[in-house]
């Protein structure tokens, strides 16, 4: 396996939007977390949301579940250190909450320009498993590390909702609805001794290679084993076969392209997201690969 850090950094330097450069530099060693907070505020509302294109497909201003998982993704980039924004996210969260614990999968939008249709169209007044597991399971990984967020009685709801809708499931769910679900089982196992058995219960719907076409997407465009359980030796991992996810790391270091960056398989609806998506994949085509253990990421100031 070989990654060129320095290519990367300079496709980094070149193509990515400021947010992305600086979780980069964090990631490599030339950053502060303090750097990355300053970049992910210009995307904060007032209401303590995130919006404005901090997800690339949804540039509307409004503050949105979307921008929340994008936002603690963030804040678990910072680890060990914490935010204060983190909680207020939580609090923002729990005000646009439905009755059932759920949230939308998206709120209404004035401007939709350059904004996917599965957002701009979304139902407020329904709650989504999509948008409620990827916003739960990216805050319980951050919850690992803030106890704050962990003791916030929005996730509590949130959770409880997610794990109703997966008993509830008797048909295969939408394969990226399926993907961030199983995302947030394996990181309520810690914490809720029902995760485990919910897994299993999903694991009629995961296939051992961790391929998923997603249905409506792009040609090709498929979730795979890093969707479902990056890290080896995790809760979800169980879910594939032996093997499956360190083949699927192999082939992720060897996606870099000659400018350095990775890219996406899926479609973006403006030009500028696309470039932003290639700056995204190849911070978190890193990050996967740092975590699972398969490359140090480190160097040398310039």
């Amino acid at each position: 396996m070989s990654v060129d850090l320095e290519l990367a950094a300079s496709f980094m330097a070149g193509h990515a939007r400021l947010l992305d450069r600086r979780r980069f530099e964090l990631l490599v060693g030339r950053g502060s977390a303090e750097a990355v907070l300053a970049a992910l505020e210009a995307y904060r509302n007032p209401d303590g949301g995130y919006g404005r294109g901090l997800e690339p497909d949804l540039r509307a201003a409004e503050s949105q579940p979307g921008g929340a998982l994008h936002a603690f993704e963030v804040f678990e980039d910072i680890a060990p250190h914490t935010s204060p924004r983190v909680v207020e996210l939580c609090d923002w969260l729990e005000s646009v909450t439905l009755p059932d614990g759920g949230l939308p999968f998206a709120l209404p939008v004035q401007d939709a320009a350059a904004t996917a249709p599965f957002w701009a169209n979304a139902d407020p007044t329904k709650s989504a498993l999509q948008s409620t597991a990827f916003a739960a399971g990216a805050a319980l990984r951050v919850a690992a590390h803030d106890p704050a967020v962990a003791r916030h009685p929005w996730l509590r709801r949130a959770c409880e909702y997610c794990f109703a809708a997966v008993e509830a499931l008797d048909e295969q769910p939408h394969a990226i609805a399926l993907s961030f679900t199983v995302r947030f089982l394996d990181a309520a196992v810690p914490q809720y001794p029902q995760a485990e058995e919910l897994l299993d219960r999903l694991a009629r719907f995961v296939p051992r290679d961790g391929r998923v076409p997603v249905a409506g997407g792009s040609e090709g465009e498929t979730m795979r084993a890093l969707d479902f359980a990056p890290v080896p030796g995790s809760p979800a991992s169980r879910l594939l076969d032996e093997g499956v996810i360190e083949a699927e790391l192999d082939e992720l270091a060897e996606q870099q392209h000659s400018d350095g960056g990775w890219s996406v398989d899926f479609a973006s609806f403006s030009p500028i997201a696309a470039l932003e998506w290639r700056g995204y994949a190849t911070v978190d085509a890193l990050l996967k690969l740092h975590r699972a253990g398969r490359l140090e990421l480190a160097l040398a100031g310039r």
